[in-house]
Parts: C-alpha cells; structure tokens; sequence
C-alpha cells in the first residue's frame, strides 16, 4: 500500500516542477487570429482581471453595513473561504497543464463556491441588511468560477475528452507544470492586481472584524 508520502509525489511531481519555466512562454497574440486566441485572451485579459471589481463592489457593500458590527469575523472568514475556493483554480489553471485531474479541481471547486455563498447570504441576511445591488454583485461573482471554466475547457478539448473516459492516461491525474508557461509578466501583473484588489480589501474587512469584536468584549 503507497504511504501518503509516495502519493503525494504521484500526483504532483516534484522535478517537473523544478523546471517548470524552462519551456518557451506561450504567445498570447492581440491579433484576431482565431476563435481560440480568441477565447484565450477573453479568458486572461477579460474575465479574470475584471473578476476583481465585483470583488472589491461587494467588499465596499460589506463596509457600507457595518460588516464588523452585524455579522463580524464569522462572515469574513467565509469570505476568505470562498476566495480560497476561487483561488486555487485560477492558480492552478493559470500554472499547471490541463488535464482531468486540473478539471476536476475547477469543477469541484465551482461547486463548492457555490454552496459556500449560499450559506454566505443565509447568514449574512439574518445579520444585516444585504441590498438587491449586492445580491446583483453576488450574481456575478458565482457566475464567474463557472465561465472560466468553460473557457478552459473549449480550449481545452482533448482534457475534456479524457475527463469522460475517465482519465486513463498515465498523466492525467498528476499535477503537471504546462509545457508552455504563461508569460511570468502577464502572472506577475496579474498577481498584484489580485493582491490589491482583493487580497488587501479584505484582510482590511477582518481587521476591521476582529478589531470590532475585540472592543465588544472589552467593554
């Protein structure tokens, strides 16, 4: 019986990674070449950039209600769990090879997102009020994890192809760095702006949570 150790490896293989940028960068082109440079580029420089303004939109309706006051740390922590749920797909999808082992993570993940903001809005509501204009916000942030899926899956046939069969290829559940990586500068900008637009605004909101409770139980 493999020890957790040994699968571990089998899934994500270590020296792959070690040389992972040691491939030619992929081109991701400006001219209308095709339907799938096309897509690609709607994917990278369309829906995941703007993927932070619903972020930030919900981030400042949480602020307008008093988020530390009313449903506190408790719901900032689940948002921090939906954008872990967000995260490690993108991260995933945006550095590893595209297989099913990657659409797998991608659907799970989608699901969980949503069952995850479910409970987010159930108890948010019976905590503060949650306009119609952040229920709209909310319509597009657990639309999203959903769409980029799709975009990688259409250019990405083959993976779905063996996705169905059931993956019975000998790579296609391991964690394998793309053979063409996206360009370091494109994931560097990328990673700032998610930084900035997301990752700060709400380490801010659960500051302000646990800053809240903290006064509340001092008094």
């Amino acid at each position: 019986m493999p020890t957790p150790s040994a699968s571990a490896a089998a899934v994500l293989p270590a020296r792959a990674w070690i040389r992972w940028r040691k491939g030619r960068d992929l081109p991701i082109s400006s001219a209308a070449s095709g339907v799938e440079d096309a897509d690609r580029r709607f994917l990278l420089y369309g829906l995941l950039p703007l993927w932070v303004v619903p972020g930030v939109a919900d981030w400042w309706m949480h602020r307008r209600t008093r988020i530390e006051d009313t449903s506190g740390a408790r719901e900032s922590a689940v948002h921090a769990l939906m954008m872990t749920e967000a995260g490690i797909p993108v991260a995933v999808g945006l550095l590893a090879k595209i297989n099913p082992l990657v659409l797998s993570i991608m659907g799970g993940a989608a699901v969980a997102h949503g069952a995850t903001a479910l409970y987010d809005v159930s108890y948010a509501t019976g905590k503060r009020e949650v306009r119609p204009i952040e229920q709209h916000i909310h319509s597009f942030l657990e639309v999203l994890p959903l769409t980029a899926m799709a975009f990688t899956a259409c250019l990405h046939p083959e993976a779905v192809r063996a996705a169905l069969r059931g993956g019975p290829g000998a790579e296609d559940w391991k964690l394998l760095p793309k053979e063409r990586p996206l360009p370091a500068g494109y994931l560097a900008v990328l990673a700032a702006t998610i930084g900035v637009g997301v990752a700060l605004p709400y380490a801010e909101e659960m500051k302000r949570c646990l800053g809240a409770r903290r006064r509340r139980r001092g008094a």
